[in-house]
């Protein structure tokens, strides 16, 4: 063994046990590494920072961008409630939210995926005979198993398709993974639609700070459009109980004030006051034609350029809206602050937001330039709420980034652009459109996952440069001579399977990957089916929650405790292990 070898197995072996202990974050880790790398020569310096440019970490961001865009737009969402609402119990719940989970992942990235049903999935959760508990583990299961089925939908295809391309000179396409992922989600989907009651039913979901924020309810106005179907004639046609909210008053154009009861008749240019979370005035106000304050005068900013923030803020004791009303207040003319919503304890708001007498306490949603934002707040003491994004009456093209998402689809389809290229130009879209607002994009990326990648990438190419790669192989061939290949091809897999939870799927990629090509050759098999073993094995982590961002992302709402998951987890690896490596075998021709 050379002394380059020693040095870079060192730090890729110390990098390791940093990333199994858990007492350092994982991009601080990776940086670290590097930065030994550079400084003991085994990272050149000319190419220390590659992993930083590469497509791999453009596509990952790129499709994190493109799925915020998805979420944001609400469709799916819209697309699926029609069915959700007809759902009571886990027993019909489950198929059908750990299916849409799996399918949006494919062509999103499944994170994404996860998080944009999550909110639907812990409304339906809170029915009388349903539970999060049994809903949020399968659908985190079904997003990494849905990954599986594209280039894009998890980061461990979109790194073994860049280790092909650097051992075997191409990497692989973006439909590539589907014969293997879909027969994958399929049996995948079949395990949990009934292995769900395999998971504890007496636990009790966290909610973080954002998800008890927006459950608060709010009172808002929306005008009637001059112009209504013949199907919307009355307060009932509106159907604003399957939103989850409620019509407080119908103020018509003179003026006047009614209680809206369900025959009473919609009139064109009259105001409704409705009450309600921000998610559901938020649908009510995209699926009607309402239209909100939002929607009446512009905002004065201080450039073109500046992006507006709606956020929600308590009124404090000694603010000097106390005993004003917003029309009073001026607060438009002369805060440049819009007044969106109103929220007050034990006590519904049935006039116009304008006419309200505020009241310390009182909580508003407010829209303002991002700028003069802070200055104001501080002026009119007010305190801002934990920070989330506030859609109230955010009429976006909810369509628009669906269509990009599907343009950029066909053309990867046709092969007429490269996978970086087709997502990075969706996720440009998707802020030139606006779907999202430059700071969205930029808070929807996930720096962790991408310096992880960035820094470990250059380490993982200097291993293979220095020979450590062949040597490791070497010895793993001794130890799989002999078996036949179909074990062999399964024993990788397992590996794979069994470092994703310590080490992150990614870095399990990046030193898995390259070794298992080696073995490949030194067995006389087919690379391919190796190199799809290891990004199978490492993008199915089902036995911990720290292994992948889905597992992590529904710990708390999900009520889990850390054992919990091998219950539902530790069959379901079986079974991939079980359905996978024939599968593999039989697509990438293992014995060529």
């Amino acid at each position: 063994m050379t002394t380059q070898q020693v040095l870079s197995f060192s730090i890729i072996g110390g990098a390791i046990l940093c990333f199994a202990w858990g007492r350092f974050r994982y991009d601080l880790v990776s940086l670290v590494a590097l930065l030994v790398g550079l400084v003991v020569g085994v990272v050149p310096a000319k190419t220390a920072f590659s992993g930083f440019t590469s497509d791999v970490v453009i596509i990952i961001a790129s499709a994190l961008v493109v799925s915020a865009g998805i979420a944001r737009s609400g469709v799916i969402e819209w697309a699926i409630r029609p069915v959700t609402a007809r759902l009571k119990r886990p027993r019909s719940q489950v198929p059908v939210m750990a299916g849409a989970t799996a399918m949006l992942s494919i062509f999103t990235k499944n994170v994404g995926a996860l998080a944009i049903l999550m909110p639907v999935a812990l409304r339906m959760g809170r029915e009388k005979e349903s539970s999060p508990t049994s809903l949020l583990m399968p659908m985190s299961f079904m997003s990494l198993l849905g990954g599986l089925v594209t280039l894009v939908g998890t980061s461990t295809n979109i790194i073994v398709s860049q280790v092909r391309e650097q051992t075997l000179g191409q990497p692989f396409h973006m439909f590539d993974f589907a014969p293997v992922g879909l027969v994958l989600t399929l049996f995948g989907l079949v395990f949990v639609s009934f292995g769900w009651r395999l998971l504890p039913r007496d636990r009790q979901g966290r909610a973080a700070l954002g998800e008890v924020t927006a459950a608060a309810p709010y009172s808002t106005e929306a005008r009637i459009a001059d112009t209504l179907p013949s199907t919307l004639q009355t307060v009932a046609d509106l159907k604003l109980d399957d939103d989850g909210v409620k019509p407080l008053a119908l103020i018509l154009p003179d003026g006047a004030r009614q209680s809206p009861t369900p025959d009473m008749r919609l009139v064109a240019g009259a105001t409704l006051i409705l009450e309600g979370d921000d998610a559901a005035l938020d649908r009510a106000l995209a699926r009607l034609p309402l239209s909100s304050e939002r929607d009446k005068a512009s905002l004065e900013k201080e450039s073109a350029a500046e992006e507006t923030r709606t956020v929600e803020a308590v009124i404090q004791p000694n603010s000097q809206l106390i005993g004003e009303t917003a029309e009073r207040a001026r607060m438009q003319e002369r805060y440049g602050v819009q007044l969106l919503g109103i929220a007050r304890n034990r006590e519904r708001i049935t006039d116009r937001m304008r006419d309200v007498r505020l009241r310390a306490g009182d909580m508003l949603v407010l829209r303002a330039g991002e700028t003069a934002l802070p200055d104001t707040m501080a002026n009119l003491g007010l305190l801002p709420l934990a920070e989330r994004s506030v859609r109230i009456g955010d009429q976006r093209g909810r369509w628009l980034p669906v269509l990009i998402l599907a343009v950029a689809m066909l053309l990867l389809a046709l092969r007429v652009v490269p996978v970086a290229t087709a997502f990075f130009g969706a996720a440009v879209m998707m802020v030139v459109v606006g779907a999202l607002s430059m700071r969205e994009a930029i808070e929807s990326l996930e720096p962790e996952v991408l310096i992880l990648i960035g820094a470990l990438t250059p380490l993982s190419e200097a291993v293979r440069q220095t020979g450590g790669t062949d040597l490791v192989a070497h010895l793993l061939v001794g130890q799989l001579h002999g078996l036949a290949p179909m074990l062999a091809l399964g024993a990788i897999m397992i590996v794979a399977m069994a470092c994703s939870p310590f080490l992150h799927n990614a870095p399990t990629v990046l030193v898995l990957g390259p070794i298992a090509v080696s073995v490949a050759k030194g067995l006389g098999l087919g690379p391919d089916a190796f190199l799809m073993a290891v990004a199978t094995g490492a993008g199915c982590d089902f036995l911990t929650p720290i292994g992948h961002q889905c597992n992590t992302l529904v710990m708390g709402p999900g009520g889990y405790r850390f054992g919990d998951y091998w219950r539902l987890g530790l069959p379901l690896s079986f079974l991939v292990i079980l359905v996978g490596t024939p599968m593999i075998a039989w697509v990438w021709q293992l014995g060529i």
